[in-house]
């Protein structure tokens, strides 16, 4: 569509000073800092307010999972001194506790909520490019200084043979299930899918993960390796190195057949089927040509400011095909408007310090560069490990396997942290400000840490590579030396 069109179409005009694209966590948090500073501002959003986090993501996973945990817990009970029982779980109303959740917080990233705290109207319509600085969002054409494009993600299906004639769940839908899965069916062994398997396989559904390579592929294999271990004994049927061929559906029932790592074929059946294979960016319809915005499938092409190749518009988030993380696109929505405001003087995207989580049990975590990043760059490092049997409350909690590995430059330096075990994603946060803020590992020396806590662990660590520094045989002559003046 043409502006010309696009202003036959139209009827009315609207001149703002930014229009953002997309509520979720980086469209909200750029619409709503630039309308509290004073600028005019729209948000446009067709689907749901909060995006994905809210309503097929962080919330509603994290909620699933909590039930999952509770069931768990009834049943691992012995090992306390109390007496286990098999719970009786009401799957439905697992999911209607899930759906609760995500309307008890939905206020939260309400168009009223946008429009009363913050001064920002929103147009519940679709918005398309049709000029450089020009939207067409319903009938409402509008005219920005500045443009936020915050549209996010979508499940990736891959062109499995099959697979698109199948009525398949994604996370857009699994937690709006109707019933409880006798033999859930995943593919994809990434954080969607794991934490998705494990949580029904807790509930009670029997599970199998097919997945192409390694489960949690993207973490430190050592680590991985201690969820692995937790999903076999929860007793996931993990198909690793299996390659899913092709689908079909006869009535209630799927089967995918896989290629096994020996190169026969294998049918796995099952009453429903969870694609998990990844995401893709939602650049399709946005008539970014006509805006003069480059980009590919895998997502917008932006510089170290969030800017597009259109210097106008900025993009955040998933749609940029990068770390796709809710906190990811807040911290991007943040630093865009920054930009915007602050004439480009707002700072650069630093994907360096990003952490991560994935809830499985036990969690694991992520903060900084990894190990492979550090090699690449030539940057000299060591590992310095604390294992969670060590930690005090690690025992009295029955939760001791578990480790944290830092990353270490020669002169202490933090570059980056990897840990598994109960409550990683309370752990890392230390490291992550530690990251973010360029601290060494003698900044845990002066901490005092609270007894008994899992964050003794970061102590531990910080202990052991003091150990290795301060007891070296200089050291102890010198020390010695200074005792002959006592």
């Amino acid at each position: 569509m043409t502006l010309d069109d696009a202003k036959s179409k139209a009827t009315k005009t609207l001149k703002v000073d930014v229009c953002v694209i997309g509520a979720g966590s980086g469209g909200l948090t750029a619409a709503g800092g630039a309308g509290g500073l004073g600028r005019k501002t729209v948000l446009l959003e067709a689907n749901k307010m909060g995006g994905d986090c809210l309503n097929y993501g962080c919330v509603p996973s994290k909620t699933l999972i909590a039930s999952a945990k509770a069931a768990h817990a009834m049943r691992d009970a012995s090992r306390f001194g109390i007496t286990p029982v098999e719970p009786d779980v009401h799957f439905l109303e697992v999911i209607d506790r899930v759906q609760k959740t995500i309307a008890d917080l939905a206020h939260h990233d309400s168009e009223e909520r946008m429009k009363e705290e913050f001064g920002v109207d929103t147009i519940r319509e679709r918005g398309r490019f049709v000029g450089p600085r020009q939207v067409l969002a319903g009938d409402t054409l509008i005219e920005a200084k500045h443009f936020v494009i915050a549209t996010g993600s979508s499940p990736f299906v891959p062109p499995i043979e099959g697979l698109a004639e199948t009525d398949f769940i994604t996370n857009e839908k699994v937690f709006e299930q109707t019933f409880q899965p006798k033999h859930l069916i995943v593919l994809g062994g990434g954080p969607i899918g794991s934490e998705m398997a494990q949580a029904h396989r807790l509930l009670g559904s029997k599970v199998t993960i097919i997945e192409m390579g390694q489960i949690m592929g993207k973490d430190d294999p050592e680590l991985a390796e201690v969820v692995r271990k937790r999903f076999i004994a929860d007793g996931i049927d993990l198909r690793e190195g299996h390659k899913a061929m092709k689908v079909r559906q006869d009535g209630d029932l799927f089967t995918v057949t896989v290629e096994t790592p020996s190169g026969e074929e294998l049918a796995i059946s099952g009453d429903q089927l969870l694609v998990a294979v990844g995401r893709k960016a939602n650049v399709d319809g946005l008539g970014l040509e006509q805006a003069g915005v480059e980009y590919t499938p895998r997502g917008i092409k932006v510089d170290d400011k969030l800017r597009t190749t259109n210097s106008r518009i900025y993009a955040i988030g998933d749609v940029t095909g990068g770390l796709q993380f809710t906190h990811v696109a807040g911290y991007q929505g943040r630093l865009a408007l920054k930009n915007i405001l602050l004439k480009n003087m707002g700072g650069k995207n630093n994907t360096d310090i990003v952490p991560w989580v994935t809830y499985t049990e036990p969690e694991l975590a992520h903060v900084g560069l990894t190990q492979a990043q550090l090699k690449e760059r030539g940057i000299d490092f060591e590992v310095v490990r604390a294992p969670y049997h060590d930690n005090d409350r690690a025992n009295a909690e029955g939760e001791t396997e578990g480790i944290v590995k830092v990353l270490v430059g020669k002169d202490g330096k933090i570059w980056g942290a990897d840990m598994v075990g109960l409550h990683a994603g309370e752990v890392v946060q230390q490291y992550a400000l530690a990251v973010a803020n360029g601290l060494k590992m003698d900044a845990f020396d002066k901490m005092i840490s609270p007894y008994p806590t899992l964050g003794e662990i970061s102590k531990a660590a910080s202990d052991e590579w003091s150990f290795k520094k301060t007891f070296t045989a200089f050291n102890k002559a010198a020390i010695k030396l200074l005792g002959a003046f006592d």
